[in-house]
């Protein structure tokens, strides 16, 4: 199972609202050749680090693609670039951010493509909440450990609520 976690805390010129931009790139997902198999549902979220920014609408989609994990992690920055976002400081408020977060079982360290699993997802609750929607059994590859664990074991202060509709 390929997850792709996807935020906004910021408006764009072209779709409006974040949660409009999040229902947008699933459009744009699909467009650009991924297979959206399952979606959770969008959660409003805490900045991670607290900050004085927006809160975040986040979710995530279990897609199905030939890419290979680093191919893929291009073509999502592809689609955030074209969402009009600027990579200048991590963490900090975007328009569109776009984070593969699992690629299978595969497990990757180092410099030479993308960490998988994400290296932060177990201390996200804007990660977990939308993942445990997607995939309940789910293990962590490198932690071995139940998603409803990592759930349980989340830092204090992390926050999440689902949206019940999005405008």
């Amino acid at each position: 199972m390929i997850i792709i976690g996807i935020g906004s805390n910021l408006p764009s010129e072209i779709y409006g609202a974040p949660a409009a931009n999040c229902e947008a790139a699933l459009g744009v997902l699909e467009e650009r050749g991924l297979s959206i198999t399952k979606r959770a549902r969008w959660y409003e979220s805490a900045p991670v680090p607290v900050s004085d920014q927006p809160w975040f609408v986040n979710g995530a989609v279990a897609v199905e693609t030939a890419l290979s994990p680093r191919s893929l992690l291009e073509l999502l920055h592809d689609i955030e670039h074209g969402f009009g976002r600027v990579r200048r400081v991590r963490n900090e408020a975007r328009i569109l951010d776009l984070d593969l977060i699992a690629y299978d079982d595969l497990v990757i360290e180092g410099e030479e493509g993308p960490v998988l699993p994400h290296p932060r997802m177990h201390e996200r609750a804007f990660v977990l909440l939308p993942l445990r929607e997607l995939a309940p059994d789910w293990i962590h590859p490198t932690l071995k450990t139940p998603i409803e664990e990592l759930v349980s074991a989340l830092p204090e202060g992390q926050e999440g609520q689902e949206i019940r509709a999005v405008e």
